[in-house]
């Protein structure tokens, strides 16, 4: 599917990279299985890459580029500049590139909205904390560094509808929003996906299989890792000093959801990542959806996923099924704030 109003074709699964180099947050990774993941995608047809300078810093970039030693023109690469390093995002671009070992950005990504509370997550210097770069000034320098030739095209991440607004009012054409969606993740579909397809902005989807608990991976809140839970489908206890929000969650309902849909996935003899995934293309207003492995095997598995063609009945059960979620949570994209001090708007 194209891009936005660019010439980027990217492949309807896109890899995320973030476990890439390993970290604190995934665990130490191996680059032999990084570089059989990335050569395995690529033969299967998923060739679009997402990763970030803020990722295990730096260290997913470095590994990603690795991986495609010989093979870099066979895929679309995604990088993203944290929001506390739009002053000179020049530097940071070459930075990317640098332990990328290429050239170019197919496209170069603001990985969060530009206010205080989103670059207090970047950066502890009080004074780029209280007094950030501003919106134009960061477009400018994309436009720059597009016409220079380091990125293809220009791309926002977790950007709600004022804040696209925003942007667009500067004139600097933006081809893709990246932002959380999934079955239990659903509050783009208020403001934000109908703002994309007006304005021929791309969506691609984060987070398809919330980290694993959209494929059956856990049965309870207690089995998900701390350190998992601490997005706002779960009680604000639950993820310890993670958790920021201080809400009370929707456990309840998220588990029934994850029997309901594991009881679907079975009739129809497939796997529920399989379901999770169907149901996130079949989505008019999504043009990937991101998956994160560093397994060949599960790989496959969600590749296959792609091919699925569910009904327009599997779908409306789906969506019935994870509407209490979407009602209790809301419609704040921002999964990890409390909701009333949302990042994205």
């Amino acid at each position: 599917m194209l891009l936005g109003r660019s010439d980027i074709y990217i492949s309807p699964l896109t890899l995320g990279c973030w476990p890439f180099g390993g970290g604190e947050y995934w665990g130490a990774k191996s680059q032999q299985d990084v570089n059989n993941v990335v050569s395995a995608s690529l033969d299967m047809g998923v060739f679009t890459f997402d990763t970030a300078e803020a990722y295990n810093h730096g260290e997913s970039e470095r590994s990603l580029g690795i991986a495609l030693k010989g093979r870099r023109t066979e895929a679309v690469v995604i990088s993203k500049i944290s929001p506390s390093n739009c002053r000179n995002m020049r530097r940071h671009c070459i930075d990317s590139l640098q332990r990328l070992r290429m050239d170019y950005l197919d496209v170069y990504m603001l990985h969060w909205p530009i206010n205080p509370l989103s670059v207090k997550h970047f950066a502890s210097d009080e004074q780029v904390i209280e007094a950030p770069p501003t919106i134009e000034d960061a477009c400018q320098q994309f436009d720059e560094l597009k016409k220079e030739g380091l990125i293809r095209s220009i791309g926002i991440s977790n950007f709600g509808r004022l804040q696209m607004e925003e942007v667009n009012a500067t004139g600097v054409r933006v081809d893709v929003n990246e932002l959380t969606y999934n079955i239990v993740s659903r509050a783009i579909e208020a403001e934000i996906a109908p703002y994309c397809l007006e304005n021929s902005i791309s969506i691609i989807g984060s987070m398809g299989l919330m980290q694993g608990l959209l494929a059956g991976i856990y049965k309870t809140p207690d089995e998900v890792p701390k350190h998992q839970a601490h997005s706002r489908h779960f009680a604000h206890f639950r993820g310890a000093e993670t958790s920021r929000h201080q809400e009370e969650g929707c456990e309840k309902e998220l588990f029934e959801v994850v029997t309901r849909l594991c009881e679907i996935a079975g009739d129809l003899n497939i796997p529920v990542a399989q379901l999770a995934i169907a149901w996130i293309l079949k989505k008019k207003f999504i043009a990937s959806t991101l998956v994160g492995t560093c397994n060949v095997n599960n790989l496959k598995m969600n590749v296959e996923a792609c091919s699925l063609a569910l009904t327009d009945e599997i779908e409306a059960l789906i969506d019935e099924i994870s509407l209490p979620i979407l009602h209790l949570l809301g419609n704040s994209p921002d999964y990890y704030e409390h909701r009333s001090k949302s990042r994205t708007y």
